[in-house]
């Protein structure tokens, strides 16, 4: 079984709340709550390509 690197792990999952809260926002009819999941979920996605990026490059992934 390979290594799992709990770093991508966090980050899936903090992406799939975010997401989710997309969907509540919208629910609730909350336009504010929408723009801000939107760009958390953006900047959870970056981090998280960012930091595959770093480890590929480093040779630790």
């Amino acid at each position: 079984m390979k290594d799992i690197k709990w770093i991508f792990v966090l980050y899936s999952i903090a992406a799939v709340l975010a997401m989710c809260s997309i969907g509540v926002s919208v629910a609730l009819s909350s336009f504010f709550g929408i723009i801000l999941s939107i760009v958390a979920l953006i900047l959870i996605m970056g981090y998280g390509f960012k930091t595959k990026k770093k480890m590929r490059e480093l040779g630790t992934l």
